[in-house]
C-alpha cells in the first residue's frame, strides 16, 4: 500500500482496511484465547447450537423446501456450523435435505473449516454472488464487522473524507480531502446533526451485501440471520479499531498484523435490505434473542455433568447474554422473504419494508471482545 501511496497518492480508508483484512485472514489465526479474540462460537457451543436449532425451525416455517442451501458467511474455524449441524439432527429430514455452502475467501481458512466439516460436503465461495439457486437459510456471525468502511468528518465547509496517507517517516497516517465529498444524502439525521469534528462512517460493502441476500431472498425464498455488534440506530462516531493478542492495538500500524474492524451499522443493513424488497426483523439484542431461544435451558443441561462444567456454563452464558458483555452491545438481524411471517427469537418485532438507509454507527472504544 505504501507504494501505491507513493506514486498515486492517498488512498481510502476503506481500500486500506480491504487489504489489511485480507492479508490478515490469509496468514494468520486470530480465533480463539491462543489469537486476537474470541467469537461467541468459541465460547460455548451453546451459540452454534442455538442457531442450529433456529434454523430447523426456520426451514419448517418455509414449508420444509428440499433441497435447500444452508449459507455461512465468515465460517472461521468452522465451530459455529459443526455445532449447528450436530443439534439440527434432532431433525433428519432437515438434515437430509440441506447442502452446505460456506463462503469463504482465505485458503487457510477453508481448509481447516472442510477438514472439520467433512461429513456436510461444504462447497465454497468466494462471494454471494456464486451460490446455486434456491431457497436458503444463510447465517452471517461477525462477519459485517470485517467489511471495509470509509470515514468522513464534519468541517465547516460540509464533510470531508478521511484518507490515508504517508507521514514524514514514511508511516501510515489519517488526513482530509481537500474538498468536500457529497455524502450528506446517504447520511442519517443524528449523522446530519453532528457538531464540526463529528466522525461519519459509511460501508458501501456491508450495504452491498445485505441487498445482494436481500434480493436473493425476494426471488429464491428463505431467511438470514446477522449476529455482530454495533448499535441497533445510526449516530455519529469513529469506530475503526484493531486487536491484536486481545488487545487494542493501533490500527495503522503494521496492517495486516491485527484485527481490524469496525461498529456494524445495524441501520443501514436494514435499510438496504428493505428497499430490495425483504421482510426486516429487528435487531434485537443478542442476550435477548438467545433467552428466546432457550439458552438458559440449555445451559442448566449443560451444567449437570459436573461442578467444573456448571462453572464454566454459567461463566460461558454470562459471556454471551449479559447487558455488561455481549448481551446488548451485539446485534440480531434477520431478512426474509415477505410473508414469511417472524423467525423464531424475534416474534415481537414488527416487520419494515422499504425503509430508507441510514449509514453509520456509534464510536467504539476498542473492539468489543469478551
Amino acid at each position: 500500500m505504501k507504494g501505491a501511496i507513493r506514486h498515486l497518492g492517498p488512498i481510502g480508508l476503506d481500500r486500506f482496511m480491504a487489504e489489511a483484512v485480507q492479508e490478515y485472514y490469509a496468514l494468520s489465526e486470530p480465533f480463539g484465547q491462543a489469537g486476537d479474540f474470541t467469537t461467541a462460537p468459541e465460547i460455548s457451543q451453546m451459540f452454534g447450537e442455538l442457531l442450529g436449532l433456529w434454523a430447523v425451525d426456520t426451514w419448517h416455517r418455509l414449508g420444509r423446501p428440499a433441497p435447500f442451501l444452508l449459507v455461512e458467511l465468515g465460517p472461521g474455524r468452522g465451530t459455529l456450523m459443526a455445532d449447528a449441524l450436530r443439534a439440527a439432527r434432532l431433525d433428519p429430514a432437515f438434515s437430509a435435505a440441506l447442502t452446505l455452502h460456506l463462503v469463504e475467501t482465505s485458503p487457510r481458512l477453508r481448509a481447516i473449516q472442510a477438514e472439520r466439516l467433512s461429513a456436510a460436503e461444504p462447497t465454497f465461495h468466494a462471494a454471494i454472488e456464486t451460490l446455486p439457486p434456491g431457497p436458503m437459510i444463510l447465517i452471517a456471525n461477525e462477519f459485517f464487522d470485517a467489511l471495509p468502511i470509509r470515514q468522513f468528518e464534519r468541517r465547516s465547509g460540509g464533510w470531508h473524507e478521511r484518507l490515508v496517507m504517508l507521514d514524514a517517516e514514511d508511516q501510515f497516517r489519517l488526513g482530509l480531502s481537500p474538498d468536500p465529498a457529497p455524502v450528506a444524502a446517504l447520511l442519517g439525521p443524528l449523522v446530519r446533526a453532528a457538531p464540526v469534528g463529528g466522525i461519519a462512517e459509511i460501508s458501501a460493502a456491508g450495504r452491498a451485501v445485505a441487498g445482494t441476500i436481500a434480493t436473493r431472498l425476494v426471488q429464491e425464498g428463505g431467511a438470514a440471520l446477522i449476529l455482530d455488534y454495533g448499535p441497533p440506530v445510526s449516530a455519529p462516531g469513529d469506530s475503526l479499531q484493531a486487536l491484536r493478542d486481545q488487545r487494542p492495538h493501533p490500527p495503522l500500524i503494521d496492517p495486516g498484523t491485527a484485527d481490524l474492524t469496525a461498529h456494524v451499522d445495524f441501520a443501514a443493513l436494514a435499510g438496504a435490505a428493505a428497499l430490495a424488497g425483504a421482510a426486516i426483523f429487528g435487531p434485537l439484542p443478542q442476550g435477548l434473542f438467545l433467552e428466546r431461544l432457550g439458552i438458559a435451558a440449555r445451559a442448566a443441561r449443560l451444567a449437570q455433568s459436573s461442578p467444573a462444567a456448571a462453572a464454566e456454563v454459567a461463566a460461558a452464558l454470562t459471556r454471551l447474554t449479559a447487558a455488561d458483555a455481549m448481551g446488548t452491545l451485539f446485534q440480531s438481524l434477520c431478512l426474509t422473504r415477505p410473508g414469511l411471517g417472524p423467525p423464531a427469537g424475534l416474534e415481537a418485532c414488527e416487520p419494515t419494508q422499504g425503509a430508507p438507509a441510514a449509514t453509520t454507527r456509534s464510536a467504539g472504544n476498542g473492539r468489543p471482545r469478551p
